[in-house]
């Protein structure tokens, strides 16, 4: 039986006086701040906080000049191109930005989105099929596709050339095809492999654009979309992501494309002030709400809407789609919990049922890892398969568990900490089994609990406003580049008080003595009912805009009773 895990916290070491003499023109905090990231001299620490905007050339990417040579034939040719993309924003980004581009170089574009219900993800032979009989003849995938050889051969056989872009992890066989645009494919040399889909398209695009100069496009003026997708991928916010998303955001901020415009509005986000995190959980969840509940096809017209009326519409409905999206993730969560809890498997959380929405399993595995600190794997099953959604821990690579047992999936892909499968129900038995039967090997004897990093412990009165333009320096923060977190113990309790759907999360008051901080704790609602008088905190210091007031709060990740008397 698994059990919820108290979180760990690991500080990262106090700052040596020689590394504060070399970093001594930044405030102390910021200097340990520095230091937590590996950075131990100013030199390095501007070329951190000021990035080299330039990235790497697109043609260094394996497959992009065939690519980019099949692209000008097809458009000097007036060939129908389809942007085949996925149902996340990610893929929904992608497919908006190749259209976008191909159309402004004079293409005939078609995008294409799969119906989640209906197709899955990914190439399907059905599309293609539509695909053709509509005159398409060169198909261009976009997020997707890596995984997918048997589809490709079924293109080959329709008279469809295919393009494949796709940042997933290859499987044993490539998918034939014009170009496989694909940095983690053996051979390929691209300096950054974690670009996402979209961080691909728009290498596509920069190599299309510079092919075809008299057409006055530029790949540069589609970098919002590509913050957009890569923030919301998740993937790691270092290298050339860190760059392309910081100028996207810039982009963004300045509200030129009116969908994402009117879905800050919806939100509640303002756009001069846009930050990752406003993109990770307010903008990203939205758009993803379409495809979770009905069609990816609404966010993909919200991003490429240019009438305010009908963006208007499109953001209102993606709104309501959220709020009845996260109401639906509450209530597969508990149900796969308690799935999970009669099943006696330890290692591993299954949970899979016919009445689970299949847009939001990935969602409600999330949380179960969230909570339980263990592979989940939630699926839903229809009368011949189940199509499940898997998330999981750094110490397990649920990519390549699914590898090892390949010959009982129908198809499977992703990556280390998140993939997804369909299997034939018959086949789920013993797929149960072998994951479990793989997750003791490799977790076996391993003491697992969720580990929140913070860059250094500090009393409250360290803290000061002036800290936040530093902190500012440190955005576009996400995967691998995080925002500052710190660590303070002994803190009193002045006010708590639940806020939020069910008394979710909790406001508080919380004071040293010397200074006095609001602060918010999303999803620990939970502590109101017995809430010690001293507490230790890891939190982040972030401003907070409410009402059009802009306040200096606590962001509180975790919580635990302070051994200070109280």
């Amino acid at each position: 039986m698994i059990f919820p895990q108290k979180k760990r916290w690991l500080v990262a070491p106090p700052i040596p006086e020689s590394i504060e003499d070399a970093l001594a023109e930044f405030p102390p905090v910021f200097r340990q701040v520095l230091f937590a990231r590996g950075i131990l001299d100013a030199p390095s620490a501007h070329a951190y906080l000021h990035p080299d905007p330039e990235p790497s050339a697109a043609e260094e990417l394996l497959g992009l000049p065939q690519a980019v040579e099949r692209l000008k034939w097809a458009i000097s040719h007036q060939e129908m191109i389809a942007v085949y993309g996925d149902y996340d924003v990610d893929g929904v980004s992608a497919t908006a930005l190749l259209s976008e581009v191909l159309g402004c170089l004079g293409a005939q574009v078609r995008p294409y989105i799969p119906n989640r219900f209906e197709e899955g993800y990914g190439l399907n032979n059905e599309a293609l099929d539509t695909l053709a009989a509509e005159g398409v003849e060169l198909v261009v995938t976009v997020d997707c596709g890596i995984r997918s050889p048997k589809e490709a051969e079924h293109a080959r056989e329709l008279g469809l050339d295919m393009i494949i872009s796709d940042h997933h992890h290859p499987g044993h066989e490539l998918p034939a095809a014009v170009a496989v645009i694909c940095p983690k494919q053996a051979g390929d040399d691209y300096p950054d492999k974690d670009l996402a889909g979209v961080g691909l398209a728009y290498k596509i695009a920069q190599g299309i654009c510079d092919a075809l100069p008299e057409a006055g496009c530029r790949a540069d003026d589609w970098l919002d979309l590509v913050a957009l997708g890569t923030i919301s991928d998740i993937v790691p916010l270092r290298g050339e992501n860190r760059r392309l998303v910081r100028q996207g955001l810039e982009l963004l901020r300045k509200g030129r494309r009116q969908g994402v415009a009117s879905l800050a509005g919806a939100a509640g986000v303002k756009l001069p002030m846009l930050t990752a995190g406003d993109v990770g959980f307010m903008l990203g969840p939205r758009l993803n709400a379409a495809g979770r509940l009905e069609s990816a096809e609404a966010a993909l017209n919200l991003l490429m809407e240019k009438d305010p009326i009908r963006a208007g519409a499109l953001a209102q409905k993606l709104d309501s789609q959220n709020r009845e999206r996260q109401a639906l993730t509450r209530q597969i969560q508990e149900q796969a919990a308690a799935m999970s809890l009669e099943s006696g498997i330890e290692e591993m959380i299954f949970a899979f049922s016919p009445e689970f929405n299949a847009g939001v399993v990935g969602l409600a595995a999330s949380r179960l890892v969230d909570s339980f600190y263990r592979p989940a794997v939630v699926g839903c099953t229809d009368a011949e398969y189940t199509r499940a959604s898997c998330r999981s821990i750094p110490e397990f690579h649920i990519t390549r568990a699914l590898d090892e047992c390949r010959e009982l999936l129908e198809r499977h892909g992703g990556h280390a900490v998140a993939a997804g499968f369909t299997v034939r129900n018959e086949n789920l038995p013993e797929l149960t089994s072998r994951l479990a039967e793989i997750a003791r090997r490799e977790l076996g004897g391993r003491e697992l609990a969720p580990v929140m990093r913070a860059d250094a412990e500090i009393p409250l009165n360290r803290l000061h406003p002036d800290l936040l333009r530093f902190l500012d320096m440190l955005q576009p923060t996400g995967q691998d580049n995080p925002e500052a977190a710190f660590v303070s113990r002994g803190v009193r309790v002045s006010k708590a008080r639940t806020v939020g759907a069910d008394g979710a999360h909790l406001k508080l008051t919380l004071t040293d003595g010397w200074v006095t901080w609001d602060a918010i704790a999303f999803r620990q609602g939970h502590w109101a009912a017995d809430m010690p008088a001293k507490v230790d905190i890891l939190y982040q210091f972030e401003r907070n805009l409410f009402n059009g007031q802009v306040n200096v709060q606590l962001n509180v990740r975790d919580l635990q009773a302070s051994e200070e008397a109280g």
